[in-house]
Parts: structure tokens; C-alpha cells; sequence
């Protein structure tokens, strides 16, 4: 007999990301490795001024049990605000809260995913995305990608060539770990494109309304005529991710199964949680707070490239990204990011290698720098010292 697991716990790996975050705790690092939003911005007196009116007027309600497809007032305001910032029409009826927008991902992969199945997905992804599908046993092709999101010519010839493509996932506003947009026209080609071949696809957007420059594009969702695309987005990047309330919109009969899913998974998000968001959107004006943390962002970005600019060898190349939290870094062939890495924590600097963003593998010269966790002269400072360090490496 004996304890026997079963086979997909063999597929599931330490996240490498949060194994780093275990060294950036010290003070003494200079971490560019987590998404981590800037702690000091979090709205933390109006929230509890929020969670206080929450529990003095329905804190009965707060602290039971709730509906799985979340509080309904959060959910009209969630409607109305991806419809203004993103032309996602999608009714509140068709929003369901999640525990995170890291719980629709795993949703996702119960809904769709069979072993063997095809995800298709940038090259390269965001490595929590490749973690969730990964334990439904995928194969994942990965999407030859330029500086406009996936590269359609390519993605056409995949889809033709391809057996058993069940899904397709992108980030095509900042995107993790790049930082690069998608332009309208790529998203409307590509919105045609799967219209053709009725492939479902994931748009994952927690990063769109960090925007530093020029306007926010219309979503890939808003050009879907079949309902094939389902959006998921979350409040832990413009707001606090320990409130853990991300959300699907999602066609019905979508809807519906993730609604059985998630009921199976935890019952429903936290009561508590997302009234007392749906409170401050009711008291507070959140377009100014995200004004406030855009404005911060794009100060510790133009910092860090800048920096970079300056002191990285010419050979080394980096992207500009026009919002978000992330920078992408491409050495010269015959660096290992990993081995970087190594010498870079001798010095108290930290990054992500980027390796880990390829699901496939194969890529290990490049790496992902964060810039929203850390003040300008911290960043300067951390720059210099990988710089450094790159100079050193043989």
C-alpha cells in the first residue's frame, strides 16, 4: 500500500520566482524579481475607513457565506469599468469574482485541458500561466513573437498545421515578462483569426491601466463577434493583491462551467474582500489612486532604463515598455542568466532568469527586471551593481 500521489503532482515545480522572493526579503537586497506593486501606494487608511463602514452596515452578510458568482454590486462595477477602460461589453451577469486572476488561469486548465491537448501561447509567457496549465498535462507551442505581440502569419500556419489546439493564451497589454503591447491592428487580426478556426483564447490583462503613455487600446475580447475569447483581469495590480479579487468575463456557456468549477474549488471568493473593494469604488475616486501609482511607475521606469542606457554593455538589449511593472533584457548569446543570477545575490541584487518563461525551454540569455517595487535611487543603485556583474561574467 502505501502513500501513492497522483501522476500530475510529478509535473508541478517550485515557482522560481517565489524561491528567489525568499532571498529578497532581506533589506539589504535590491530585488527587481516579484511583480510586487509599490506597498507604500497602497491605499491603506481608506481601505480601512472602507472595511469599517462594510462591517458596521452589513457585517453579518461580510462574514458568511456568499453567492459563487460573486457580490453582485462588485460585479456591476467591474462590468462597467473593463467596458470604459478596455470596450469589454461584457453584463455583470457574465462576471464571476475569483480568488485572484491566478485562479481563472487554473480554471482555465480544468475547463479545457485534457492531457496532450495544444496550449499556444507567446515565446515568451508569463511563468504563473505556464504553472497553472502545466498540471492538466498539456504540450504547449510556443507562438514565434515581435515587439507587436505574436507574430499572426505564424500563429495562422500553427493553427493549420496543429493537432489537439484547445487553447490559447496572451497577455497582450505590458505583457509578462516583455512588457510589450499589442497595436490594435495585431489584435483585430488576430480576433479574425481565431473567429476562423473557433479556438478558445485566455486575454489576461491585470497590467492595462498602468499605461505611462499614449492611449489605452481597445481589448482583443471587444473585437470578439463568437464569444470565443474570455477575459481575466484582477484588482491586485492597480489596487492591493492580498485582497486576492481578481475576475472572468466570460460568453455563457463559458460562464457557466467556470461557475461549477469554482464552486467545486473554494465555494465563492472572500465575502469580506470584496465588499469592502466594492465599498471604496463607491467612496473613492480609484481612477485618481491608479493616477497616482502610474505616475510613480513610469518615474522608477524612465530610472531604470536610463540607467541601463548608461551602464550595460551596447551589446545587451532591452525593451521600452509603455506601462506595466517589467522589462525584458537580451544578453549576447553565451551569457546564462541562471548562473548570472548566482553572482548577482553575492552583491544583493535580483532579478528573474528568463529561461523560466520559455515552457519549452532553451533560452538562457535573457532575464526580466521589475521596476515597480523599488525607489528611483535604489534602482539606479541595483542597476549599477548587475551591471557590474554582467562586465564580470566570462
Amino acid at each position: 500500500m502505501g502513500v501513492s500521489f497522483a501522476k500530475r503532482v510529478e509535473l508541478l515545480k517550485a515557482s522560481e520566482i517565489r524561491e528567489i522572493l525568499k532571498i529578497t526579503t532581506r533589506p539589504e537586497v535590491i530585488s527587481f524579481a516579484g511583480g510586487l506593486p509599490a506597498p507604500e501606494l497602497f491605499p491603506v487608511e481608506e481601505l480601512k475607513h472602507a472595511a469599517i463602514q462594510v462591517l458596521e452596515e452589513a457585517g453579518s452578510q461580510a462574514l458568511q457565506y456568499s453567492t459563487t458568482e460573486g457580490y453582485e454590486p462588485l460585479r456591476k462595477q467591474i462590468s462597467q469599468r473593463i467596458d470604459a477602460k478596455f470596450a469589454v461589453k461584457v453584463g455583470a451577469e457574465n462576471i464571476l469574482v475569483t480568488s485572484g486572476s491566478q485562479q481563472a488561469l487554473d480554471f482555465a486548465g480544468k475547463l479545457f485541458l485534457d492531457a496532450g491537448d495544444v496550449v499556444l501561447c507567446e515565446s515568451p509567457t508569463y511563468l504563473a500561466a505556464i504553472s497553472a496549465f502545466r498540471a492538466y498535462e498539456p504540450r504547449f507551442v510556443e507562438v514565434p513573437t515581435d515587439d507587436g505581440g505574436m507574430v499572426i502569419e505564424e500563429l495562422a500556419k500553427i493553427l493549420r498545421s496543429t493537432e489537439r489546439v484547445k487553447l490559447i493564451y496572451v497577455v497582450p497589454d505590458f505583457q509578462n515578462p516583455t512588457g510589450r503591447t499589442w497595436p490594435e491592428e495585431r489584435r483585430r487580426q488576430f480576433a479574425a483569426l481565431i473567429q476562423e478556426f473557433k479556438i478558445p483564447v485566455i486575454e489576461d490583462n491585470p497590467y492595462g491601466e498602468l499605461r505611462f503613455e499614449g492611449r489605452i487600446p481597445p481589448s482583443i475580447k471587444s473585437f470578439d463577434t463568437t464569444g470565443l475569447v474570455i477575459y481575466v483581469s484582477t484588482f491586485s495590480k492597480i489596487f492591493c493583491p492580498g485582497m486576492r479579487v481578481g475576475w472572468i468575463a466570460a460568453a455563457a456557456n463559458f460562464f457557466e462551467k467556470f461557475v461549477l468549477i469554482k464552486q467545486g474549488a473554494d465555494l465563492h471568493t472572500s465575502s469580506k474582500s470584496q465588499r469592502e473593494i466594492a465599498k471604496y469604488l463607491e467612496l473613492y475616486d480609484v481612477d485618481a489612486h491608479v493616477r497616482k501609482i502610474v505616475e510613480a511607475y513610469r518615474r522608477r521606469r524612465d530610472a531604470m532604463l536610463a540607467s541601463m542606457d548608461e551602464l550595460f554593455p551596447p551589446e545587451a538589449r532591452h525593451t521600452y515598455p509603455q506601462g506595466g511593472l517589467f522589462t525584458w533584457v537580451e544578453l549576447p548569446a553565451g551569457y546564462n542568466t541562471v548562473e548570472l543570477l548566482r553572482k548577482c545575490i553575492e552583491r544583493n541584487v535580483a532579478f528573474v532568469p528568463g529561461g523560466s518563461f520559455f515552457p519549452n525551454g532553451g533560452v538562457a540569455n535573457t532575464l526580466r527586471l521589475n521596476f515597480s517595487n523599488m525607489p528611483e535611487e535604489r534602482i539606479r543603485e541595483g542597476i549599477g551593481r548587475l551591471a557590474q556583474v554582467i562586465k564580470e561574467y566570462k
